[in-house]
């Protein structure tokens, strides 16, 4: 009788983690494990010289102040601190475009957090540049552009990653970073599960001549929302979300006709405004993986879970997770356990699955509450929003949450 077949026993590892995705997450899932003593390579399919361009992605992000937190225990807020600007007040409103009779539904206020800031917004390029120069300085980083994974292979003691260029690589855990059609999620044979909102984000940066005062503006309009979040130097980020028809119609516009359209949606309340950048465009979908593990392997970001914009957490959601994977890794390492073994990593998916659900069916929610003039809806919405509003108690409670300061926080964050 023919002994079946066993798998392929990996011995000497090359690094503790491959980390296939070399954006904001999987740099910082590099940083974090570094901390943790944990070595790890990086793969970017993208070229150096393309993630060092300023003009590369033009996003800015809401960073909650727990996420500012893990970026400073990961030293990098020394370098982040004068680029960033923080956030004292956010202004939410109902609104119909070039109508000046605009609600005003929320208005949450950091004077009510003894923490400081609700958070802070940092451009993309700043953010990317730091997170390039930390690996740099760190021996346990091996960073590796224009590497694109062809195929991975997970058994009981490691996983092996093969490059187009036929170079193999070894390792005790896989880490999928690689975005919203996550390779090393389709490669594991993991389903999605989601769908298209026929929207598109339009992103740019705006100069006005008024100060901001650090006060972030989300408006909800039919076609979407707009949000207005403060930059440093009297500048703005835009997030303007529009039926995709309508968006594609929109980016094809010059400048000034572009800026002809925005300015009803904008208002004035910031004086005249000017495009101070180039402007970008990203589709919106949902989508969520139906596991954020399997053998050997651990999912983190986007390639875990894509969620609309609306409230700025995407993100936030990532490093956390990032976080969180770190402090399973870390203290499974500590206690001398099998750092990647099925019930380490179920620890990382119990913590972040529940969460992340719940996020995404609060912006998925949202969205489909806020995009639309129905008038009952309408009312509903600016009735829910005045109530919570005049409760201070409620108020704070969403103020804490979206600084990322509840639930069980993994020590990075805390």
């Amino acid at each position: 009788m023919d002994n079946p077949a066993r798998p392929a026993i990996f011995t000497g590892m090359d690094y503790d983690l491959i980390i296939i995705g070399g954006g904001l997450n999987g740099s910082a899932m590099a940083l974090a494990a570094a901390q943790c003593g944990l070595t790890s390579v990086v793969l970017d399919a993208l070229p150096r010289p393309t993630r060092e361009d300023p003009d590369f992605d033009g996003r800015s992000y809401a960073l909650a102040l727990s996420s500012q937190r893990m970026l400073d225990a990961l030293g990098l807020w020394e370098a982040l601190e004068d680029h960033a600007q923080p956030m004292h007040q956010i202004k939410v409103s109902d609104g119909r475009t070039g109508d000046a009779s605009v609600f005003l539904g929320l208005h949450f206020d950091s004077a009510e957090l003894e923490e400081g800031p609700m958070g802070y917004m940092i451009e993309d390029r700043h953010l990317r540049r730091a997170l390039l120069d930390a690996m740099e300085g760190t021996d346990k980083i091996t960073a590796r552009a224009d590497a694109r994974v062809t195929g991975q292979t997970c058994n009981p003691t490691g996983a092996k990653v093969t490059l187009s260029d036929g170079t193999t690589l070894t390792g005790r855990l896989l880490v999928g970073a690689d975005g919203r059609n996550s390779g090393a999620a389709q490669r594991a044979g993991i389903r999605r599960t989601g769908w298209d909102y026929q929207q598109t984000a339009l992103v740019c940066a705006i100069a006005h001549e008024k100060p901001h005062n650090g006060t972030a503006h989300q408006l909800f309009l039919p076609a979407g929302p707009l949000a207005i979040l403060p930059l440093t130097n009297n500048r703005s980020s835009i997030v303007w979300t529009e039926t995709t028809d309508r968006a594609t119609a929109i980016n094809a516009l010059p400048d000034e006709d572009y800026l002809t359209v925005l300015r009803p949606r904008f208002g004035d309340f910031l004086g005249d405004i000017s495009l101070a950048g180039l402007r970008h465009t990203y589709p919106l979908n949902l989508t969520l993986a139906n596991s954020f593990t399997a053998p050997r392997l651990a999912l983190v970001g986007d390639a875990a879970h894509g969620m609309h914009p609306i409230a700025g957490q995407g993100l936030n959601a990532g490093l956390r997770d990032v976080a969180s994977l770190a402090h399973v890794l870390a203290h499974a390492t500590k206690r001398g356990e099998d750092m990647a073994a099925p019930a380490i990593l179920d620890r990382y998916q119990q913590w972040r699955r529940w969460d992340t659900a719940t996020l995404a069916a609060s912006t998925d929610l949202f969205n489909r509450l806020f995009s639309n003039d129905n008038p009952l809806l309408r009312a509903a919405r600016d009735l829910g929003m005045a109530a919570v509003n005049a409760a201070p108690g409620l108020r704070r409670g969403v103020i804490r949450e979206a600084a990322g300061l509840t639930g069980d926080l993994p020590d990075l964050m805390r």
